[in-house]
């Protein structure tokens, strides 16, 4: 694995005809092209390993571990895993938050040429055994918490192999010992032999001498699930190299990067953005993961404070949720280097209110927008550091392109025109899994040299390639024939004084079609009153069209969010939908 296994350019640059304008606008330090590590993901981390064996790969609750013990563990977990019977190209589900035998078998799968299946532990039983039956998993990890929901989705789908591991697993002797007297009691020890634990599990690849397996940078090496662009759950292949050229567009972009820099690594690895940048770009590059399988909005002022990271990256409902929280008045934050938001849209006032935060505790640095799908693994845009714009997403990364097109064609508009934001590049996904026509229609050749993801989202590009997202195409609201932009709606709300976060959705309605309905979450110290409803509406006339004003206002305690804490407006859809049927 030495320097000779790096490769420039993934497509014939010479045949690529599509303009890049963002290039004159990138910082100084970032290069408009890369070179690319032709090796697998385990590969890029165990050359890590050789160049910095002592530094912390990763901390989990109070527990370090370096570089050089963190691959001794995947080896140790890819010889079981060989011992089991798992051969290339085939399949294990991994249902875990973020803990390091997470980490240790995602790497050891790929090690052994096998294909990871990320799933999220909370999601419904049906919901895990599409996953497995979609992806063909023949072995299953997940913690003994959630063993009785792998009994219930055996009822309904072939598992060969289960692995059971605690959070104990991965404690030091101290802490297991309070973990078991605390949290661990709550928990039912499974029982049966319709499964293995973790440590008969590593016990049984001892004696294995033959586990890797070289595998080509453009293999797969993971499936992701997300709603796609038809928001149907599809799994979404990735290779090697999208994960690779990743990790080194986010150092590219990100000049300050040293390894042993610090990132709290919350977003969850069965997330594109907590797998690709928290996880394997750091690992990729001799960062420091600070591992988080859970946290609530007070715990994760208190994480900041103990762990001073220096690199937080978060979806806008993260930031959101810190600003309400007293524990984050005496954060000390000169430590940071680097905040990112990505996931979600970010309200140009939230984003206003978190640099003010930022600033006030001792913070030189600003949030830094970015956007990406998970059809090219997370971020493929990113704010650069000394320019930016109010209300943009930033520019593309290195060796990645965008245009903007008429929806429901290849026709590029003009800058500052409204479209559908496509994107080319190094991280691209191979297919939706088993879903060719769906891989057809989201992926297109538009005629100069790269194949375009159609991301289904609205968005414009100014002269300076500088990207404005908009929202999904789907989620605009047609009311008396006009087009209404939610995310647009929910900026201004949020630009009232008394409003901490608001959701905006379309309602039937006899005569518009649809109606524009607010959902809104107040700030601390006010209550919602009818006065305060029209002072809302009266802020709102300042800046909305007449015909995209809300025409019902509702106060929430709180608003749903996703599992990876998006504001989850398809729920208040659904809700009022109900009420309609009712």
């Amino acid at each position: 694995m030495s320097d000779t296994a790096y490769a420039h350019s993934y497509i014939d640059e010479s045949r690529v005809t599509a303009e890049a304008p963002w290039l004159k606008s990138y910082d100084p330090e970032c290069p408009a092209h890369l070179d690319y590590f032709m090796g697998t993901l385990e590969e890029a981390f165990e050359r890590m390993a050789e160049k910095y064996p002592d530094y912390i790969a990763y901390d989990f609750m109070g527990k370090s571990t370096t570089y050089k013990k963190a691959i001794e563990d995947i080896h140790a977990c890819a010889k079981a895993l060989k011992a089991m019977g798992i051969k290339e190209g085939d399949k294990i589900t991994i249902c875990m938050p973020n803990a390091p035998q997470t980490v240790t078998i995602f790497y050891a799968v790929n090690m052994v040429g096998a294909i990871a299946n990320m799933v999220h532990p909370l999601s419904a039983v049906k919901e895990i055994a599409f996953c497995l039956k979609d992806s063909e998993s023949v072995a299953a990890i997940t913690l003994d918490q959630f063993y009785d929901k792998f009994v219930e989705v055996r009822r309904e789908v072939e598992l060969p192999h289960l692995i059971i591991t605690s959070v104990a697993d991965a404690l030091s002797p101290i802490m297991k010992l309070g973990y078991k007297l605390t949290e661990g009691r709550k928990i039912k020890k499974p029982e049966g032999d319709d499964f293995i634990w973790w440590k008969d599990f590593l016990k049984q690849g001892e004696s294995v001498t033959d586990y890797r397996c070289h595998r080509d940078a453009t293999s797969p090496a993971a499936i992701l699930y997300s709603g796609g662009t038809t928001g149907t759950m599809k799994g979404i292949s990735l290779s090697n190299l999208n994960f690779n050229a990743l990790a080194a567009q986010i150092v590219a972009t990100n000049s300050f990067f040293r390894p042993g820099d610090r990132m709290l690594a919350i977003m969850p690895m069965f997330h594109g953005f907590g797998l690709g940048v928290s996880i394997h770009s750091m690992l990729a590059n001799g960062g420091h993961c600070i591992l988080i399988p859970r946290f609530t909005p007070k715990s994760y002022a208190q994480l900041l404070k103990k762990h001073r990271p220096n690199l937080i990256a978060g979806v806008p409902s993260l930031f959101e949720a810190l600003l309400r929280v007293p524990e984050a008045d005496a954060l000390e934050l000169s430590c940071l280097k680097g905040v990112f938001s990505g996931g979600d849209s970010l309200s140009v006032e939230l984003k206003k209110r978190f640099d003010a935060f930022l600033e006030s505790h001792g913070a030189t640095i600003k949030v830094r927008e970015g956007y990406g799908t998970t059809e090219c693994v997370t971020a493929s845009c990113l704010t650069p550091m000394h320019k930016a714009k109010e209300g943009s997403i930033g520019l593309p990364f290195p060796d990645t392109y965008y245009k903007i097109v008429k929806p429901g064609t290849t026709q590029e508009v003009p800058y500052g025109e409204e479209g559908e934001i496509c994107l080319a590049g190094p991280t691209v996904m191979l297919c939706y899994v088993n879903h060719p026509k769906e891989t057809a229609d989201t992926m297109k050749d538009h005629g100069d040299g790269l194949i375009w993801v159609h991301t289904g989202d609205l968005g414009k590009m100014d002269e300076e390639g500088f990207i404005y997202f908009r929202q999904r195409i789907k989620r605009m609201i047609i009311t008396n024939g006009y087009n209404v932009y939610p995310s647009q709606i929910e900026n201004v709300l949020e630009a009232h004084e008394a409003v901490h976060l608001a959701c905006v959705i379309g309602v039937k309605d006899p005569i518009r079609v649809q109606r524009v309905k607010a959902f809104v979450m107040l700030k601390p110290g006010y209550e919602g009153s009818e006065e305060l409803k029209k002072s809302i509406l009266e802020h709102c006339t300042k800046y909305v069209a007449k015909y995209a004003m809300p025409r019902d206002l509702e106060f929430r305690p709180e608003l749903p969010k996703t599992l990876v804490g998006k504001v989850a407006y398809r729920v208040l859809e659904e809700e009022e939908a109900a009420k309609e049927m009712a």
